[in-house]
């Protein structure tokens, strides 16, 4: 979990630079990239964990 959060706030820390100082769209990319692979790493990671646990 420390690593989905670690990827969240970098992700959001590059969108924010990359929006606000003028010729690094470079980095929003990289932010918008990370937090997509930071929403697909939650997901492979709940499929993992759901599919572990029998039903009650």
């Amino acid at each position: 979990m420390i690593l989905f959060l670690a990827l969240l706030i970098a992700g959001i820390a590059l969108i924010a630079i990359g929006a606000a100082v003028d010729g690094t769209l470079y980095l929003l990319s990289i932010g918008v990239l990370l937090l997509i692979a930071d929403l697909l790493y939650l997901a492979a990671r709940s499929v993992r964990r759901s599919c572990r646990r029998p039903a009650r």
